[in-house]
């Protein structure tokens, strides 16, 4: 039987079979022997071991369309990186990082801002223009008053995401109203396995319906960009990839230079400056690392 992994922990880990139901699988011990560690989202062939307990063995991965470090993860279709539009403020710097970390993964994003009750309109135009500028989808909705949800469920429908950002935004909450059935799956798991069923500590997936799964992960709340060169930052920002071109001179960093195609961009509304200004201070950070 094939199905996919939808959480893992202190060496079980639990499948979604292609007949529907969760199966509780140990991996084959070759798998360590060959230093494969199976990851939640992966595709795998499982043996049955008893239909009744739904028990089995996981017998192979199949191949990964991709891998992440954080959160330990495989085959993500998207992302969906949530903030809250108030209470706590949206911190734009850490949501930048986090397009930029997926970006290096080539693995499309679409942002959501969850208490969008609590800002008013003309603050929402200006968040959307910052980022729907820069190529990315953008979503307000209120989990508490069930607003805008239509549309994140469009958003989600046939594809595997993982749901990300910091803690307290409201991601548990917004995966309760998705998939109803999800709190009670938890706590089931829950108890088998010792754990309380409220604070996320592990990647785990929640099926929305055939095709359409949910991974809810740990909250972060800061995210390192270190490895990127500070001239190779300006190829993360999609919309300064577009007008790069006009650059004067070749191998711009968009900083000090004159006749910047980036910043005449900004200058005339084609880059949002709340954008820009996130560049400069990652750029003046990655430019402080020592390297050697």
């Amino acid at each position: 039987m094939t199905g996919k992994i939808i959480k893992g922990i202190a060496g079980f880990y639990y499948v979604h079979g292609e007949d529907g139901g969760i199966y509780e699988c140990k991996a084959k011990g070759s798998f360590r022997k060959e230093g494969i560690k199976p990851l939640v989202g992966d595709n795998v062939r499982l043996c049955v071991l008893d239909k009744e307990k739904m028990l089995g063995n996981l017998e192979e991965i199949l191949p990964r369309k991709n891998e992440l470090i954080r959160p330990a993860s495989a085959n993500i279709s998207q992302a969906l990186v949530v903030f809250a539009a108030a209470k706590p403020e949206p911190n734009f710097n850490l949501l930048d990082r986090f397009l930029i970390y997926m970006g290096r993964k080539q693995i499309p994003v679409q942002i959501g801002f969850n208490k969008c009750e609590l800002i008013e309109e003309q603050r929402k135009k200006e968040i959307e223009n910052a980022y729907t500028l820069a190529g990315y989808s953008v979503h307000f909705f209120s989990v508490k008053e069930q607003t805008g949800l239509e549309q994140v469920k469009e958003a989600l429908n046939g594809k595997t995401t993982a749901l990300a950002g910091p803690s307290g935004v409201g991601k548990s909450s917004l995966i309760n109203i998705l998939c109803p059935r999800a709190e009670m799956k938890t706590g089931d798991v829950s108890r088998k396995i010792e754990r309380g069923k409220h604070t996320t500590r592990h990647a785990e997936l929640f099926v929305l319906n055939e095709g359409t799964y949910v991974m809810d992960t740990p909250g972060f709340s800061s995210l390192y960009i270190n490895e990127i060169l500070p001239q190779e930052l300006w190829r993360y920002y999609p919309e300064m990839k577009l007008v790069e071109k006009e650059c004067r001179f070749a191998g711009c960093c968009h900083m000090e230079e004159p006749d910047c195609g980036v910043k005449e961009a900004v200058a005339c509304g084609e880059i949002a400056g709340e954008r820009y200004e996130s560049y400069r201070k990652l750029y003046t950070e990655l430019n402080s690392i020592k390297r050697y």
